[in-house]
């Protein structure tokens, strides 16, 4: 019984978390961070998906198999990202 209610607590501190990095997504896109507006918006999206993954989806917990299938899906995403940013990057070289 009591490993349940400190499972719960452990969720509603994340869940707190979770509330204080969307405040601190707020507050960032208020102000204007110069070429900085982009990496802090997606340092903060990942940690929030981070804590979204290893709590809320219970992989944490879950078993080997799962915790490889998470990260090859985040390489395939980091690999994704990484070509379409190259692409967008050099759009203007050609002209």
């Amino acid at each position: 019984m009591v490993r349940e209610r400190s499972g719960v607590v452990l969720l509603f501190v994340v869940f707190a978390v979770l509330l204080g990095l969307l405040a601190l997504t707020v507050e960032a896109a208020r102000h204007d961070l110069g070429q900085w507006n982009w990496f802090v918006a997606v340092l903060i999206a990942a940690v929030k998906a981070l804590l979204i993954a290893l709590y809320f989806m219970h992989v944490r917990q879950s078993t080997p198999l799962t915790k490889m299938v998470v990260v090859a899906g985040v390489v395939w995403l980091a690999i994704m990202f990484t070509l379409s940013l190259a692409d967008y990057w050099t759009r203007g070289w050609m002209s």
